[in-house]
């Protein structure tokens, strides 16, 4: 059996604007690519409301520094095949960081904890996807519309970087903004066509890089 490790925030976890709440689990995009990739295939969703790449956040009621938390959740979930790695939305808040070329050096140090990685057992060194975020789009939210205010023009730029710093390092690269779109409830998150689309568009990805 193989084993794949989604690691992201709030779009991983299944944020419903709607509610607020959570998707149900099986809209979840890592529910949706463990539906399509089938049983002998192990998804762990990882998501964390609020993870930024590897920023820290003083207001936040939990630790969201994601290089920090991922060197224990590597140990916890090993061996790992495949990590896939969709973060860089809070990374756009001008309080944590509020530039797109901050996110690529986050997940440049995550890539880097990954491949460096001391596992408990005998394993290859997982292979990676880094995953752009779909862009923030205007909302009528004030609160989210404040904190993330200059977001928007950064936000677009994340699937350049990425796709850049995947070719430089040796990484797969995909972008979720081509078949997704935030909702403008709160220009951040999915609704639930919108974040299943991820998990299917990901799964003939998976496929192909695991040999399926």
């Amino acid at each position: 059996m193989k084993t794949i490790l989604c690691y992201g925030d709030s779009l991983t976890w299944g944020y419903n604007a709607e509610g607020p709440g959570r998707h149900a689990y099986a809209d979840r995009w890592p529910s949706v690519l463990q539906q399509a990739l089938g049983e002998n295939i192990r998804v762990i969703a990882e998501g964390l409301n609020g993870r930024t790449t590897a920023f820290d956040d003083y207001a936040a009621g939990a630790d969201r520094n994601g290089a920090r938390l991922l060197p224990t959740i590597l140990m916890s979930h090993a061996p790992l095949d495949m990590v896939i790695v969709m973060l860089g939305t809070n990374d756009m808040k001008p309080f944590i960081c509020g530039h797109a070329i901050g996110a690529k050096q986050g997940m440049r140090r995550l890539v880097d904890i990954i491949r460096g990685h001391d596992y408990p057992v005998e394993q290859a060194k997982p292979q990676i996807i880094l995953v752009s975020p779909p862009v923030i789009c205007e909302t009528g939210n004030p609160d989210f519309s404040a904190l993330f205010g200059g977001g928007i023009a950064e936000s677009r730029k994340l699937a350049g970087l990425y796709a850049s710093l995947a070719e430089e390092i040796g990484c797969g690269f995909f972008d979720a903004g081509s078949v997704a779109q935030t909702t403008s409830l709160d220009g951040v998150h999915l609704d639930a066509t919108n974040t299943r689309a991820i998990g299917e568009a990901l799964a003939p990805i998976l496929r192909g890089s695991l040999g399926l």
